[in-house]
């Protein structure tokens, strides 16, 4: 229930804090419940492990910049995704080396053992690649080859087909590390062909695909708080990637197979029609001043620049000249999803003058001013 209201409370800023501690304290309550629950042999794995996380949590929670905040997320991703992976594998060895009843490795807990390992691990992988890509670690564009949809499909069918096997044939340990090699390297080769101006999608994907992961595991221990929690991150990171698809004109199945930054995408639309006039700051001014409703609309420029404080001030000399400012939020400007939205937070813009796509289009043709700031490309 806290999770679901906690949800509910992301979904509008004014409540996006108390939403967030809401699942906070329902995540709290339910690691205590699962110590409390089940025979804890012994404690000192568990502290060790609670003091690491909550140190390196702290550390990048303090001195991760906001700039960095997306490579911050995918690398979330990244742990959350390996740690279902590995519980997965845990699980698995304990069957296979006698810890556990091999008998009890029957074939729906060994599809789910094997959906949340391969999940995963191509999570994992994923991730790391997306956070190498918006470090710079890895070249931003995409990276493409001859014949990459075919060898991405039958790599992926080869993985599958070991895990179908694998449901029928559970005690076979080489085709069970055979499909996690593979989707390990799956993980990477899928987001390779995506550039970093797409990465909103892919980390929306990716978040759906930890989430997911998360679930499959909540079956294999038997653990219901972890069903619910990871079937709403799955599914609603799969509907926020098909919703901001659909706000670039993309299709969810460019996303699945990789396709971003190939020639195969879809068009968006016919090109502007005009002539480009360059002006001064001089002739920007007397525009400013003379206007009654200024948009502007913020893109990627505007954080790797961190020009949030200096538009937020200049919104406000604007205001204190009775002009209406409003900001247009597209649902991929940045690096992931939200940026924008968290970057002018930061900077106390207020909520009321964030409108989404399809509520700040109408206003255009009676705005005298809008102001694209490192947005060129959604806009």
């Amino acid at each position: 229930m806290l999770f679901i209201l906690g949800l509910k409370g992301l979904s509008h800023p004014e409540t996006a804090k108390r939403g967030m501690h809401l699942a906070e304290f329902g995540m709290m309550m339910a690691i205590i419940g699962t110590l409390m629950h089940f025979e804890i042999v012994s404690y000192t794995w568990i502290i060790i492990g609670l003091l690491v996380g909550s140190t390196l949590g702290a550390a990048m929670g303090v001195w991760v910049p906001m700039t960095a905040m997306p490579q911050r997320t995918a690398l979330s991703h990244a742990f959350g995704a390996f740690a279902a992976a590995l519980v997965g594998i845990a699980e698995y060895y304990s069957y296979t080396h006698g810890f556990k009843p091999l008998a009890e490795l029957g074939q729906i807990k060994m599809g789910a053992m094997g959906f949340e390992i391969m999940l995963g691990s191509l999570t994992t992988t994923g991730s790391l690649i997306a956070f190498a890509k918006l470090q710079g670690l890895v070249p931003g564009k995409p990276l493409v080859y001859r014949g990459q949809n075919i060898f991405n499909m039958s790599l992926l069918a080869v993985t599958i087909g070991l895990f179908i096997y694998l449901i029928f044939v559970p005690t076979a340990v080489i085709p069970f590390y055979v499909m996690l090699t593979l989707a390990f390297v799956f993980g990477v080769l899928l987001v390779l062909p995506i550039g970093s101006a797409d990465m909103p999608v892919v980390m929306s994907l990716l978040n759906s695909y930890a989430g997911l992961a998360s679930a499959a595991t909540g079956f294999v221990l038997k653990n219901n708080v972890l069903i619910i929690a990871g079937t709403l991150d799955g599914f609603s990171g799969f509907i926020l990637s098909i919703l901001m698809c659909r706000a670039m004109n993309r299709s969810i199945t460019n996303v699945l197979f990789g396709a971003f930054g190939s020639a195969a995408t879809a068009v968006v639309g016919e090109g502007a029609q005009g002539e480009m006039r360059e002006v001064s700051i001089d002739d920007i001014a007397v525009q400013l001043a003379y206007a009654n409703k200024v948009v502007f609309v913020p893109g990627y420029g505007l954080a790797t620049a961190q020009a949030q404080h200096a538009v937020r001030e200049l919104a406000g000399v604007l205001e204190s000249r009775g002009v209406t400012v409003k900001y247009g939020i597209h649902p991929v400007a940045g690096r992931m999803p939200g940026h924008m939205n968290v970057l002018l937070a930061e900077a106390n813009v207020p909520y009321s003058q964030l409108y989404e796509l399809e509520q700040i289009n109408p206003e255009f043709p009676t705005t005298d001013v809008a102001m694209v700031i490192g947005a060129n490309d959604v806009v």
